[in-house]
C-alpha cells in the first residue's frame, strides 16, 4: 500500500471493527484499528468459553426475525454477510467448523483463541497497524481523533466498534455515548439483554438449589414459548431459555414492576398423561420417590413448585408441572448481562452506517441500537455490521 491509499481509523478492536479492517486491507486501504484495552478481542474470547458460538443454521428467515424489532434494519447486512459466509471466513482461517444438535455452529476448537490468532496474523499480513492502550477521547478542537496519550489521527475515513455496555470490565463500557451525544448523534440508553432475572426465593431454596440447571424445560411468555434451560441462581433466574425471552422480560417489569413466567416442567409430557401417572397409589415410597418416577420431576422441580404455590404442592399438581408461574422483579445489571439492548438510534445512520451528523464516521456492531438471543446471532450481526460499515466507506471513497 502507498502512501496515497486511502487512510482508516477503526476505533475497537472487536469482532465488528476486525472485520472492517480486514475487508478494507484487502481492499488497499491504510487501517489502523485502535483497542483502548492491552488485547484484542477480550469479549470474543470471552464468549469463545462456552465454546464460541459463531452463528446458527436455522432457516434464513427465521435467523432473521431473531432481531426483532432491529431486523427490517439489520436484514440487508445480513443478507450481504449471512450465516454461510461467517462459516466459510472461519474455515478460511483454518478453523474448520460443526453444526450442534441445536442448529449452532461452533469452530471445531470450541473455542475463540485460535481463531484470533490466525485472524490478527492475517491482518498483519494484510497491512493492518494494531494499535493497543489506545483510548478514544473524540475528536479535538480542529476535527481530529483524540486519544490519550498519542498523537491525534486524521484519517480518510473512521469506523466506530467500540461495542456496547454489557461486561464493561471486558472493554465494552458505553462511555462513548456521551462523546456522541455532545455531537448531536442520538443514543438510546443502554439496557441489560441476554441476562438474569430476579426471582424472590425462599433462603433455604436458596441455599439448596443454587446453581442447579433446569431441564428439559419449555418457557413462555406473552404467548412465545422457547425450548430451553434455566439455571436457579442465589438471586433467581439465568441460562439461554430466560435470554431468549430477556428483552419481553424486561420490558414488562419496566411497564409493571413485575413479569410472570409460566414453566413447562415436562415439556415432553401431556398433561392428562401426568394427571394419570400421579393418580396411582404411592403404596410405600416416599413423596420425592413417587414424584420422581410417576412425573420425572429431580428434587430441584419439586420444591420450586413449592416456591411457587406458597411451601405447599398444589392439588392440582400436573396442572402446576406444565404451568408453573415464577414471578421476576428486575433484570441483573449490565455488568452481568451477555449483551446490551440501546446504543446509536437507527435514524442517525444512513444504509451504509454512516452517521449522518458526521460525515466520513461509520459505526458497526453492538453500539448500535439491536439486541437478539445468544444461538449465535450476537457475533452474526457484528461480523456484518463490521462488514457493512467497511463497505459504505469504500462506497464514499
Amino acid at each position: 500500500m502507498g502512501l496515497d491509499s486511502p487512510s482508516i481509523a477503526v476505533i475497537g478492536g472487536g469482532p465488528a471493527g476486525l472485520m472492517a479492517a480486514e475487508r478494507l486491507s484487502a481492499r488497499g486501504c491504510r487501517v489502523t484499528v485502535y483497542e483502548r484495552m492491552p488485547t484484542f478481542g477480550r469479549k470474543f474470547l470471552m464468549a469463545g468459553r462456552g465454546g464460541l458460538n459463531l452463528t446458527h443454521s436455522e432457516p434464513f428467515d427465521h435467523f432473521k426475525a431473531r432481531y426483532g424489532a432491529a431486523a427490517a434494519r439489520l436484514g440487508p447486512y445480513l443478507d450481504a454477510f449471512p450465516p454461510g459466509a461467517l462459516i466459510a471466513w472461519a474455515e478460511g482461517l483454518g478453523q474448520p467448523t460443526f453444526t450442534g444438535s441445536s442448529g449452532r455452529v461452533f469452530p471445531k476448537a470450541l473455542k475463540a483463541s485460535p481463531l484470533l490468532r490466525a485472524w490478527l496474523n492475517r491482518l498483519e499480513a494484510q497491512g493492518v497497524r494494531l494499535q493497543t492502550r489506545a483510548e478514544w477521547l473524540g475528536w479535538d478542537a480542529a476535527g481530529a481523533l483524540a486519544f490519550r496519550g498519542l498523537p491525534t489521527e486524521r484519517p480518510d475515513a473512521a469506523i466506530l466498534a467500540l461495542g456496547g455496555a454489557s461486561w464493561p470490565k471486558l472493554g465494552s463500557t458505553g462511555g462513548w455515548a456521551q462523546v456522541l451525544a455532545a455531537k448531536g448523534v442520538e443514543v438510546r440508553p443502554f439496557q441489560p439483554a441476554n441476562c438474569g432475572f430476579v426471582a424472590d426465593w425462599s433462603a433455604t431454596f436458596r441455599s439448596r438449589f443454587a446453581g442447579t440447571p433446569l431441564k428439559p424445560l419449555a418457557l413462555s411468555f406473552q404467548g412465545t414459548t422457547v425450548r430451553g434451560e434455566a439455571m436457579i441462581a442465589a438471586y433467581g433466574l439465568e441460562g439461554g431459555g430466560i435470554y431468549a425471552l430477556s428483552a419481553a422480560l424486561r420490558e414488562s417489569i419496566a411497564r409493571h414492576g413485575r413479569a410472570v413466567l409460566a414453566l413447562d416442567l415436562r415439556p415432553d409430557v401431556a398433561e392428562d398423561q401426568l394427571a394419570a401417572r400421579l393418580a396411582r397409589p404411592r403404596g410405600g415410597q416416599s413423596l420425592s420417590n413417587f414424584l420422581r418416577k410417576a412425573a420425572g420431576l429431580p428434587p430441584v422441580a419439586v420444591n420450586l413448585i413449592r416456591e411457587a404455590h406458597g411451601g405447599a404442592l398444589p392439588e392440582n399438581l400436573a396442572h402446576a408441572i406444565k404451568n408453573l408461574p415464577i414471578v421476576l422483579t428486575a433484570a441483573q445489571g449490565l455488568e452481568r448481562a451477555i449483551s446490551s439492548a440501546g446504543g446509536v438510534a437507527w435514524p442517525e445512520v444512513d444504509e451504509d452506517l454512516m452517521l449522518t451528523a458526521l460525515p466520513g464516521v461509520f459505526a458497526a456492531g453492538e453500539m448500535l441500537d439491536w439486541e437478539a438471543p445468544t444461538g449465535g446471532y450476537l457475533l452474526q450481526a457484528c461480523f456484518a455490521t463490521g462488514m457493512a460499515a467497511a463497505e459504505g466507506v469504500l462506497k464514499r471513497l
